[in-house]
C-alpha cells in the first residue's frame, strides 16, 4: 500500500488541531455538498443513519476529535491521523486495535469525482459513518486481526476482500433494490452516478469468489459484489476467512474483466 504519494498530509499541532486553509475547507463543501443531492436513495439507511449522528459540517473540514467523540460513543473505535497510503502491517496493527486510520489532507479540485489516494473526504465522509454501525465496526475489527496475523501472501487476498466490500460494497435485498455501503463508492461523486447506472456487473457475494477477483484502483469498477443487508457482515466475519483465502490460493485469479494498467 505504500508507494510515491501526490499529496502530504497535515499535521497537527500539539493540541491535535489541524489548520487547514479556507481553499481546502471550499473543496470539503462542494464535494458535501454535491454527495447530500447524491447519495439520498443511493446510500444505505445505515450509513445515512450514521452520517447523521455524526453530524459533520458542510462547511469546512472536520477536526478528528470531533468524530472520535461519536465513533468512542457508539462503538469503541477512534480515528488514527496517517499519511495517505500505509503500509499493509501498519493498516491491519490499527484496524486491529480499533483505530481508523484516516490520511490528513484533501484531494485538489481536479480530483473531485475519483481519487485514488484515500483522503481525509473518502475516510471520514466515506467510512466513518459506518463505523457507528456495530456489524461494520465487527467486521473492521476482525479484518484487522486476521490481516495482522497473515503472511504476505495472504495479505494480498485480504486486500480485494476489503476492497469489494467495505470500499466498494453493495446492498441488494431480494427485491433487487440497490444501496451503497462503501466508502469509495460513498466519497466519489461519479461512481456514486455510474454504480447505479446498467454498465456494472453486479455479483451476489461469495468469499472465495471475492478473493480471486482482480481489481484496478484506477478506474471505475466493472465489478461489484453484493450482501443483502448490512448485517451480513456480522455473518461474514463468522465464517473461516483465512480457511477461504487458502482455498483462493490454490485456486488462483480470475482472469481480469479490464485492460492491464499502461506502463
Amino acid at each position: 500500500m505504500s508507494k510515491p504519494q501526490n499529496y502530504t498530509a497535515r499535521l497537527p499541532d500539539a493540541n491535535g488541531y489541524i489548520d487547514y486553509p479556507q481553499a481546502e475547507h471550499e473543496i470539503w463543501s462542494e464535494l458535501y455538498q454535491r454527495q447530500k443531492i447524491n447519495l439520498p436513495g443511493r446510500a444505505c439507511q445505515e450509513y445515512l443513519d450514521g452520517l447523521n449522528k455524526l453530524g459533520l459540517a458542510s462547511d469546512r473540514v472536520p477536526q478528528l476529535s470531533e468524530v472520535d467523540d461519536v465513533l468512542l460513543q457508539t462503538t469503541g473505535w477512534k480515528t488514527a491521523a496517517v499519511p495517505a497510503l500505509i503500509s499493509f502491517a501498519k493498516f491491519f496493527e490499527l484496524l486491529a486495535n480499533k483505530s481508523f486510520p484516516v490520511a490528513t489532507f484533501i484531494r485538489s479540485r481536479e480530483e473531485l469525482d475519483y481519487l485514488q489516494e484515500p483522503d481525509i473526504f473518502h475516510e471520514v465522509f466515506g467510512h466513518c459513518p459506518l463505523l457507528t454501525n456495530p456489524s461494520f465496526a465487527h467486521f473492521s475489527h476482525l479484518y484487522g486481526q486476521l490481516g495482522l496475523a497473515a503472511s504476505k501472501e495472504q495479505r494480498v487476498f485480504l486486500a480485494r476482500l476489503y476492497w469489494f466490500t467495505v470500499e466498494f460494497g453493495l446492498l441488494k435485498s431480494k427485491s433487487d433494490e440497490l444501496r451503497i455501503y462503501g466508502g469509495g463508492i460513498l466519497s466519489s461523486p461519479g461512481e456514486t452516478l455510474y454504480v447505479m447506472g446498467t454498465e456494472p456487473d453486479i455479483r451476489p457475494f461469495d468469499l472465495i469468489d471475492v478473493l480471486r477477483t482482480p481489481y484496478r484502483i484506477d478506474i471505475m469498477q466493472p465489478i461489484y459484489y453484493a450482501i443483502e443487508e448490512i448485517s451480513d457482515l456480522g455473518a461474514i466475519a463468522e465464517m473461516d476467512i483465512m480457511a477461504a483465502v487458502n482455498k483462493a490460493q490454490e485456486l488462483g485469479l480470475f482472469i481480469a474483466t479490464f485492460p492491464a494498467k499502461a506502463g
